[in-house]
């Protein structure tokens, strides 16, 4: 009788406190969606202003690899020089904050690769060495995959040569070392 009465007991906590365990479980569900939502929607405001900046930090280098036909195709572009426009962006004050906004909003890899770039780029020694093009090339490659990574392809299996091929002839060959300069014989390594 007694063993009854104690499973009754039981049975009269459990009706009471089902709907509070409830309640409280689906609060901490709710709270919980919330929060996902939030990342997400703050995840996606991110990714397009990131977007923006890596366009703006990327601009130079684009019109410093490109052709000289193409930048003489664009009217605006007529009679200046696409080298002295990339390095005035490059050196100019908006240049600038847009590299802060990326140190500031891009993942830690994205922010340490345009640092090694940027630091290539100061390094005067770096300037007069036969394989500055490569160099320069393979750190702008790293650029680019890590900033394919923070879009969200964490798991790419491209390489940074493979960022270059869809726009440069030359980058299977500079990756393979037998890429020849063209004021000198010798393949840049």
């Amino acid at each position: 009788m007694e063993e009854k009465q104690w499973i009754d007991y039981l049975s009269a906590i459990g009706s009471i406190a089902t709907p509070f365990l409830v309640i409280i479980l689906s609060a901490i569900g709710w709270r919980l969606r919330k929060g996902i939502e939030r990342r997400t929607e703050l995840e996606d405001k991110l990714r397009n202003d990131r977007i923006e900046i890596y366009n703006n930090i990327l601009e130079p280098f684009i019109v410093l690899l490109m052709s000289d036909e193409a930048w003489a195709t664009d009217k605006k572009n007529k009679n200046k020089d696409k080298n002295l426009h990339a390095t005035s962006t490059m050196l100019s004050l908006e240049y600038r904050r847009q590299g802060f906004k990326m140190s500031l909003m891009g993942s830690d890899d994205v922010v340490k690769t345009y640092n090694d770039l940027m630091q290539y780029f100061y390094d005067e020694e770096n300037q007069k060495a036969p394989s500055r093009v490569k160099e320069m090339l393979k750190h702008l490659g790293s650029f680019l995959l890590e900033i394919r990574k923070s879009m969200g392809n964490e798991t790419t299996k491209l390489d940074q040569w493979d960022m270059l091929e869809w726009w440069m002839s030359d980058a299977r060959k500079m990756k393979n070392g037998t890429f020849k300069m063209e004021k000198s014989e010798e393949p840049v390594n």
